[in-house]
C-alpha cells in the first residue's frame, strides 16, 4: 500500500493527517501493522524524522501503539482515544465515523454545565459567586453584539465552572473551547437564542449567588439544551427501530 509524495511545507503534519485519516477511515482497522518507516518515509518521499513525529502524534491520540523495534499497530479508537481525538478534528474535516459527532459533544458540553452550576450553587466561595454574576453582566452589556456575547458567554461559564470545584470539569471544558466544538457546527439562530437569553443568563446567576442548586442546574440546562442539533431522518429512524 503507497502514499503520494507530499510537498515540502508541513510535512509532519501531512503525514500525520493522511495516516490518522487511513487509520479512522477504515485504511486499516485496529489490530493492522501500519507499514514501516522505512517504507513510510519513501512512500511519502520524506525523511524518517517526519514519520516518527507523525507516529507520535498518533501514539498521543489513541490511535496506535509503537513498540520500538517491532511494529506500529493501529488501535480500537473507541476503547482507546480521548477528547484530544475530536479536537484534533475541528480544524482538518471530520473524517471520525460517528455522524453525530457534533451532537454528542453538545450534549456533553450541556450535561457538563448544567451539573457544573448546580456545583458551583452548592461549592462556591462569595468571591467566586460574585465572579459569575460580574461575568454575567460583562455579557449582558455586550448586547447586541453577537460576536462579543459570545466571547463574554464563554467567560460565564469558565466562571461557574471554576465555581464548582471539579478540575476534570475545567479541563473538559478547556478542551471543548479550544476548537471552537463548543460554537462551531451549531445553527446560528440557535446559538443566538441562547446567546440572547439575558434574562436566564441572570436568573442563573442569581440562583447559584442564593445557593439554589436544583434551580442552577435547570436553568443552565435550558439555556444549553437548545443548541444541540436534532437529531437527522437517519439518526431518528434508527432511533424509531429501536423503540
Amino acid at each position: 500500500m503507497t502514499f503520494a509524495p507530499l510537498d515540502r511545507q508541513s510535512v509532519s503534519d501531512q503525514v500525520f493527517g493522511r495516516l490518522r485519516d487511513a487509520v479512522l477511515g477504515g485504511r486499516y482497522a485496529a489490530g493492522d501493522a501500519l507499514p514501516g518507516e522505512r517504507d513510510l518515509a519513501a512512500s511519502f518521499g520524506v525523511n524518517r524524522h517526519a514519520i516518527r513525529e507523525a507516529l507520535r502524534r498518533l501514539q498521543q491520540l489513541g490511535l496506535v501503539r509503537v513498540s520500538q523495534g517491532g511494529a506500529t499497530r493501529v488501535l480500537d479508537w473507541r476503547a482507546t482515544a480521548g477528547l484530544d481525538l475530536a479536537m484534533a478534528l475541528t480544524q482538518a474535516g471530520d473524517v471520525l465515523p460517528v455522524p453525530t459527532l457534533a451532537r454528542d459533544m453538545m450534549e456533553m458540553r450541556a450535561g457538563i454545565g448544567a451539573d457544573a452550576a448546580r456545583l458551583c450553587a452548592l461549592r462556591a466561595t462569595p468571591e467566586a459567586r460574585a465572579a459569575v454574576a460580574g461575568a454575567v453582566e460583562d455579557y449582558a452589556a455586550a448586547v447586541p453584539d453577537l460576536t462579543a456575547m459570545g466571547v463574554a458567554d464563554l467567560t460565564v461559564w469558565r466562571r461557574i465552572i471554576e465555581g464548582s470545584g471539579n478540575v476534570a470539569y475545567l479541563l473538559a471544558y478547556n478542551s471543548l473551547t479550544a476548537g471552537d466544538l463548543a460554537v462551531g457546527h451549531v445553527p446560528p439562530h440557535l446559538r443566538a437564542a441562547e446567546l440572547l437569553d439575558v434574562a436566564l443568563h441572570r436568573r442563573l446567576a442569581a440562583l447559584i449567588t442564593d445557593g439554589d442548586a436544583t434551580g442552577a442546574e435547570r436553568a443552565a440546562r435550558a439555556l444549553l439544551t437548545p443548541a444541540v442539533p436534532a437529531p437527522g431522518p437517519a439518526a431518528s429512524a434508527e432511533n424509531a427501530e429501536r423503540r
